[in-house]
């Protein structure tokens, strides 16, 4: 799984109908010993030598993974990705077991942003449709999911990208409730646009999945029947269902429901399953790679499909893991239930990307610029400014930098000092293009900076960002026993809220235990996940068979401690 896509951009090119935005050229691919996925966990068995695949990380880096073995080989993409809703996500921690009494027994904890400038938004969709084309087989199809604030741009792009005569639908998903208007219409749909990869070339998969009628066409057909004078249909509805339309009304989740998580933006099985069912087989793979609560994989799942997700936010990527768990207990060997869990570029050092910024400046020891419009602080005598840490920092990010840097002081420094260092810039990132540095050292030729790039995941691979859990684990009378757990920062947090933890289950998401640890990768064959309102076992049967034991304890912040016993 070694492998890292390596960017070469053409001149800026404007968007046709939008010539104020752009986007920065096409990619050539390539790849190259750089930060390989690691294995962490397997869950399940394997069917017909295929394993389901999660990766949490950069979804640009884990589809240069993805191109050295499933290049041409993705049968049905259904994205949901960021619709620039200029919010941030947040998640509601409540201790386990614990009646809600007010704002203090609970507190929200940031998940991801969803703040953009335009330039940015559409750089990074195009970026990842042209590798998912690439990924797509030649009968594949892409579902793109977004809403009222960006589907205009989206269109355009994925015109761009798949080629407009490849269009297939723009399907409205209709739902109750939503935004209410006051000074406008109320917003009750989401679009969702339907691309072949090779559209009248070739056939591509589509599936007549029929809908049900609406109540009320079913009662205006039974007063036909009856013998009424009312205009109504003068045929009998289909007894498979109505053929299907561009208009999907399928109901938001409701919060008591079964299928409900504690997820933002978590969308209902249903309406994946209309996607899955219309453009896949049994057997074929589907891939999202903005998986977030793990719908798409769920489904996927259950409908004997073979599935690959990612997701850069730790709380996806443990909500999902939960989720498919508990799904598989419900599902027969003839399904592609086991899956793996893959850690790109070591990200946990960035559990929550929406906290990074403040957590590389306090572990590097960076003095913080308060009101600097172009830099974040300085380190040393070198000006540094962060780059986005949810992605790979390209040639797009340095725009703000370059038309915000102080020119009227490098001029005046050049003039009173005509060979030296006008500027010293260090650029902090999580991965970058290649030729980052140079590109930017040749637009700013005319100045003497000195410029150095910091790539964290490589160059600061062993940067502490938090502080580690802890446990007591005994073996007692042929048991596993964990007598005491502390999540460092999840208790740092609570103390903040002045809550008192009267168990250390009551801070326990999930328990994980392989009793036979191969020294690489984990397969847990103790899954212990409780409903939402109760504990771990904390306590486990050791089996005659066991040898090197690991456990994996993860808190309700989704961070894990990980030991050997």
């Amino acid at each position: 799984m070694d492998g890292q896509i390596s960017f070469t951009f053409e001149k800026k090119q404007p968007i046709k109908g939008y010539p104020e935005l752009h986007w920065t050229g096409k990619r050539a691919y390539e790849t190259e010993q750089f930060y390989p996925a690691q294995l962490k966990e397997v869950y399940g068995n394997t069917k017909d030598g295929w394993m389901n695949k999660i990766f949490w990380g950069d979804n640009l880096q884990v589809m240069g993974h993805l191109l050295q073995n499933f290049m041409g080989k993705i049968n049905l993409v259904y994205i949901d990705p960021p619709f620039a809703s200029s919010a941030d996500y947040v998640k509601k921690i409540k201790l386990k077991k614990k009646a809600v009494t007010g704002d203090a027994s609970m507190f929200e904890e940031k998940q991801y942003t969803d703040i953009w400038n335009n330039d940015e938004y559409l750089q990074f969709i195009f970026e990842r449709l042209t590798i998912i084309r690439e990924l797509l087989s030649e009968q594949g199809t892409i579902f793109m999911h977004c809403d009222w604030r960006v589907s205009g741009y989206v269109r355009l792009i994925m015109d761009e990208v798949f080629g407009k005569e490849n269009f297939l639908n723009e399907i409205i998903w209709n739902y109750s409730g939503g935004r209410i208007g006051h000074n406008f219409f109320g917003r009750k749909h989401d679009t969702i646009f339907w691309y072949a990869k090779q559209y009248g070339q070739q056939t591509f998969n589509y599936n007549d999945v029929r809908q049900e009628y609406a109540e009320s066409t079913l009662k205006r057909n039974q007063y036909k029947n009856n013998g009424s004078d009312d205009r109504v249909l003068d045929y009998k509805p289909n007894e498979d269902g109505k053929f299907p339309e561009d208009v999907w009304n399928i109901s938001i989740i409701n919060p008591f429901a079964k299928e409900r998580l504690d997820y933002p933006t978590q969308k209902p099985e249903k309406l994946l399953e209309q996607v899955i069912k219309a453009a896949s087989n049994p057997g074929d793979i589907v891939f999202d790679c903005f998986m977030g609560s793990g719908t798409t994989q769920a489904v996927a799942m259950k409908l004997g499909r073979r599935f690959i997700g990612a997701d850069i936010n730790l709380g996806a990527i443990q909500t999902t893991t939960k989720r498919l768990i508990t799904a598989s207990n419900d599902l027969d060997n003839t399904k592609y239930t086991g899956f793996e869990v893959y850690n790109v570029n070591n990200y946990d050092f960035f559990r929550n990307p929406v906290e990074a910024k403040s957590l590389l400046i306090d572990a590097l020891g960076i003095q913080k610029f308060g009101s600097s419009t172009v830099y974040d602080g300085e380190l040393d005598g070198w000006m540094v400014k962060i780059m986005p840490t949810n992605r790979i920092a390209t040639k797009a990010d340095l725009e703000e930098l370059k038309a915000n840097l102080p020119y009227h002081t490098f001029e005046k420094r050049k003039e009173e000092n005509p060979n030296g260092v006008v500027e010293k810039i260090k650029i902090i990132c999580m991965g970058h293009e290649a030729d980052l540095k140079a590109s930017l050292e040749q637009e700013l030729s005319s100045y003497n900076l000195e410029i150095e790039i910091v790539d964290i995941l490589r160059d600061k691979k062993d940067l502490q960002f938090k502080r580690e859990a802890d446990a007591n684990v005994v073996k007692e009378n042929h048991q596993i026993i964990i007598k005491e757990f502390y999540p460092m920062n999840l208790l740092q947090k609570l103390s903040m809220q002045k809550e008192s933890v009267e168990d250390w289950r009551q801070l326990v998401e999930s328990i994980y235990i392989d009793w036979d640890y191969d020294g690489q990768t984990m397969r847990p064959t103790i899954c212990d996940i409780p409903a939402k309102d109760e504990l771990v076992s904390g306590i486990y049967k050791i089996p005659d068979s066991a040898g090197k034991i690991k456990i994996k304890i993860t808190d309700l912040l989704s961070e894990s401690l990980e030991l050997e016993v």
